[in-house]
Parts: structure tokens; C-alpha cells; sequence
């Protein structure tokens, strides 16, 4: 201040001050593109989003759906969830709603609800957000847990790499479109004018099939790294290219996904697996240099220091069928997929433990534990998801003692489905005999009488071993496992099997010539 006043003095003009740096993300400009350009189909839409938007509008609030919901509705895609985004506060959303409710720390969001049970539906209502320039926000040195405290109270916080760990300020429109990840997810639609506003050209780049970041991609990775993630998942679900310069970043800061929620990443890789293009995401990650090291469960999967012959079939016939019950419609659930994922783990540590001198059921057991522990970790969900995964894989040294008293106990299981698929994959990549598998078949479908006459067929045989190819480790479990007493099924069995109905064959499900995989595994059926 002295030195200006001395250069006034002296009749100096002041030096012209420095240009401010332009803000890391554009602003971008507001464009309405009308429905005879964006072309999409009003069919697509959900009737309870559209209601959402109605009930704002009405209420004196600006709304529309947003993000991935227009982005698959430009593509033609009919959209898994939608979203909404509006000027209204959570608090204004919450008061329009009967069945609304605040949810989020890190970004406060209103799940509105419609219907009840497994039919509910979930329309998720954010507020526009301002611009955030992160060199202005709160900075700790900690994370969500370790900096709990510190963040309890502030509304825009960012950790010590700059990823954002609070973010509630709200702000205009623009700003909002300016922080939303990449261009094509920046699009707003009103429904009831059937506009789409566009910011950052959008649009454009859906018609060109470019995956394209907005503003600097390094910047924009530091703020939340799970993006590197939605990258792979988005361009191998809509195959888009990635944008020259939203790729260069990826694998170089593919280390900051360490410091995000084991949660958020599990979450992240359930998305990848089981939202219908499993297949792709997984070639995208490798394309993009990212199998490895990013989620301990593909670590496993993919890992070459111990390829087993089948391993890759084996991922690969699950893969392909949980894509085809996605695309159809049919329900999945994310236990059977990691059964699936770190089976041949288990097979690995159930061998060194057994080497060990453990006995090959508790063996086992311990494996079990070791690997999810290893692999899973501590995650929302946990006990359900771990208990699921270990009854599939404790199953299958039972499905190997066919006799009367424990096959109606195995049958009568209610993860016995489950179960059962996951020994039919076994079985269609020569694993273990498909005859085991298509006689587990026979019994689960079969009628009482049915059930009997096989039972009265096995039991001559009750005390031979069932055969499996040779290195099985399965089979060295079968004969440790904890089986019903059978003494009283065995002596109530007729004693002459000849007067036992004869057993009726039924169609076995058989692979289609294309090699795509069988029966559907699992899906909590």
C-alpha cells in the first residue's frame, strides 16, 4: 500500500495487476435444446421422477431429471434409476413429500419414496450446488473417520490430496452443471417441456460417443478418484471412446482410490459386475491399465502367479449369464458373483492350510474366513453378504455325499439354489463330473416319489466314492464333512428297490451352441 502511495507521488502509473487464473472447471453457457433435436423418447421416462419434477415445479421450484437418467435417455436406453436436481433446499424437498428423508454427511441428498416391500421405487432429489474451487475449501489432514470431528460443523470440506469430503453449499444452476463430472452428465431434462439444457456440450458428445471430463481431469480426479472408476464403467456400458485427455491422468493417479471408503469401492465394483456389461467393464479396466491393484476381489480373480486351467472359464460363463439375467430383468445379487470371483482363492488356501495338517473340513472353514477377510474387508453389509457367500462355498463338499439323510437336508436348504448353480458352473467347465450336477438336478426337481426311487438307487451304492477328476480338493473335504445321522433312512428305505416307482429323467438345461452359460446362478432365488 506505502509503494502505491509513493508511486502516486512520483506520478508512476500503477503496473497493471496479474489476470486472475481462470477457475479450474468452466462456468460453460446455457443452451435449450428442444425435443425435435434431443429426440428422447417420452416413453422412457419413469412416471414417479416426472412426478417429482411436477410436484417442485408446482411448488414454485425450478427442476429436472439429471446426470446418467438423460444421458441413457439420448442413447435410447431406458434408464435403471433417476435422478432429480432442483433449486429447492433439502428441507423444502423433505416438506413436499409424505415419504421423504435427509440422507448423506458427505453430500445431502432426499430419498423420496414410492410404494412399499420389493416394489418401492427411489427417486433421489439433490440441490444445485455452487462451484467449488477446493484451494478455498476447508483442508484436513485426515479422512472421514480420522478427521470426524473436525468436519462435523463445515459444509465444504477437502482432505489433504483434494479430494472433497463435504460438500453443501448451494448455488445456481450453472455451477451445478460446472462440478457434475463429465459433459454427458451434465445435462438437465424437464419433462414437462421436454427441454434439455446443456451447459458444456453435452449433447455433442453423445452423438460423437466420447466419454470427455469437465474441466481439468487431474483436478477433477483429485476431488473424488472414485471418478477414474465411473470412466471405465460408463465408457464400457455405453461404448464411448475416452477423450484423449480425460485418459492421460487415470493410471497415474489410480493410487488415490486408496484413501477412498472401502464401502464406496465395493459399491463401485458391484456396479461394474452387475449392472449388464460385466464383460466389458472388465476388458475397459484392463484396457485402461487398471486390473490390477484397484479391488482386491479382481486382484484375486485375475492374479497370474496362480492360474488354475479353469479359473478363467469359470469367471467368464458367470460373467456372461449375469449379463444376460441384467439385460432380462432378472434379479442378481452380488454374493453369488463373488462365490463366483474368489472361489479358486479359497481352493488355493483350503490346499495350504490342509498341507498343513488341518482336517479338510475345518480347513475349509478357516479358508473361508481368510480370504473374505482378505479380500472383502469391512463393509456395509458385511455379516449378510459374508454368510450368503460362505454357505455357497461350504455347500460344495456336501453336494459330493449323496446319501438319503443328507440330501433332503441339502435340498432342503434355502440357499440349496444358490448352492446348486454354483455346482452346475463347476460342472460346465470341467471341474467336477457333470453326472453329480445333473443328479442334484434330478433330485431338486423331482416329486416326492421321484426323490424316493433315487434315494432306493443309491442306497446299494451308499458306501462308494463318488469320483472326481484328479487334483479335485473338493473331494478330500466330502468324506470330512459333518453329514445327518442315516442309519434310520437307510433302514427305512424299501427293501426291495424293484417295487420302488422308476424313476422319471427330466430335461437337463443344456448350453447353447453359442457357449454362453447355463443355468442362471443364483440371484438369491
Amino acid at each position: 500500500m506505502i509503494k502505491k502511495f509513493i508511486d502516486r507521488l512520483l506520478g508512476k502509473s500503477p503496473a497493471p495487476e496479474a489476470p486472475a487464473a481462470p477457475p479450474a472447471i468452466p462456468l460453460g453457457q446455457r443452451v435449450e435444446i428442444p425435443a425435435e433435436e434431443h429426440r428422447i423418447d417420452p416413453r422412457l421416462l419413469d412416471d414417479n421422477a416426472v412426478r417429482v419434477v411436477r410436484t417442485l415445479k408446482d411448488a414454485g421450484h425450478e427442476a429436472y431429471i439429471v446426470g446418467g437418467a438423460v444421458r441413457d435417455l439420448l442413447v435410447g436406453l431406458r434408464p435403471k434409476d433417476f435422478d432429480v436436481a432442483t433449486d429447492a433446499t433439502p428441507e423444502q424437498v423433505k416438506a413436499l413429500f409424505r415419504r421423504a428423508f435427509i440422507i448423506g454427511r458427505r453430500f445431502r441428498l432426499v430419498h423420496v419414496i414410492f410404494g412399499r416391500g420389493r416394489e418401492h421405487e427411489v427417486i433421489e432429489v439433490s440441490t444445485f450446488r455452487a462451484f467449488m474451487d477446493p484451494a478455498a475449501a476447508e483442508a484436513v489432514s485426515g479422512n472421514e473417520k480420522t478427521a470426524r470431528h473436525e468436519i462435523a460443523d463445515q459444509r465444504r470440506v477437502v482432505d489433504a490430496s483434494g479430494r472433497v469430503l463435504r460438500d453443501n453449499v448451494w448455488g445456481p444452476q450453472i455451477e451445478d452443471a460446472a462440478r457434475r463430472d463429465f459433459t454427458i452428465n451434465a445435462l438437465y431434462y424437464d419433462p414437462t417441456t421436454q427441454i434439455v439444457v446443456d451447459y458444456h456440450g453435452g449433447l455433442a458428445d453423445s452423438r460423437a460417443r466420447v466419454l470427455r471430463m469437465i474441466g481439468d481431469p487431474e483436478a477433477r480426479y483429485r476431488e473424488d478418484p472414485v471418478r477414474i472408476v465411473r470412466v471405465v464403467r460408463i465408457a464400457a456400458k455405453l461404448g464411448f471412446e475416452v477423450e484423449p485427455a480425460t485418459r492421460a491422468p487415470m493410471r497415474r493417479m489410480a493410487a488415490l482410490l486408496a484413501n477412498v471408503p472401502p464401502s464406496r469401492m465395493f459399491d463401485e465394483m458391484v456396479k461394474l459386475l452387475q449392472t449388464g456389461h460385466a464383460l466389458k467393464s472388465l476388458a475397459e479396466l484392463k484396457k485402461q491399465g487398471l486390473d490390477q491393484g484397484v479391488f482386491p476381489v479382481l486382484d484375486a480373480a485375475f492374479r497370474a502367479d496362480a492360474r488354475h486351467p479353469k479359473r478363467d472359464e469359470f469367471i467368464r460363463f458367470a460373467l456372461e449369464d449375469t449379463d444376460a439375467r441384467v439385460n432380462d430383468g432378472r434379479a442378481v445379487v452380488p454374493s453369488f458373483m463373488l462365490a463366483v470371483m474368489l472361489w479358486h482363492d479359497v481352493l488355493d488356501r483350503w490346499a495350504a492350510i490342509q498341507a498343513g495338517g488341518e482336517a479338510p473340513f475345518p480347513a475349509l472353514q478357516q479358508a473361508v474366513d481368510a480370504v473374505f477377510d482378505a479380500r472383502i474387508g469391512d463393509i456395509s453389509g458385511r455379516g449378510k453378504l459374508g454368510g450368503d457367500m460362505r454357505e455357497i462355498w461350504l455347500m460344495q463338499p456336501r453336494f459330493e455325499r449323496r446319501t438319503p439323510a443328507a440330501a433332503r437336508a441339502l435340498v432342503a436348504q434355502a440357499r440349496f439354489r444358490a448352492g446348486y448353480d454354483f455346482l452346475r458352473l463347476r460342472a460346465d467347465v470341467g471341474e467336477i463330473e457333470p453326472a453329480l450336477a445333473e443328479w442334484w438336478e434330478d433330485f431338486h426337481l423331482g416329486d416326492d416319489d421321484e426323490r424316493e426311487a433315487m434315494l432306493v438307487e443309491l442306497k446299494p451304492a451308499s458306501k462308494r466314492v463318488h469320483r472326481v477328476p484328479a487334483g479335485s480338493t473338493v473331494a478330500a473335504a466330502a468324506a470330512a464333512t459333518p453329514a445327518p445321522a442315516e442309519a434310520a433312512d437307510d433302514d427305512a428305505a424299501p427293501a426291495d428297490a424293484e417295487a420302488a416307482p422308476a424313476k422319471k429323467r427330466r430335461r437337463r438345461r443344456r448350453r447353447p451352441a453359442g457357449g454362453s452359460a447355463p443355468a442362471a446362478p443364483a440371484a438369491g432365488e
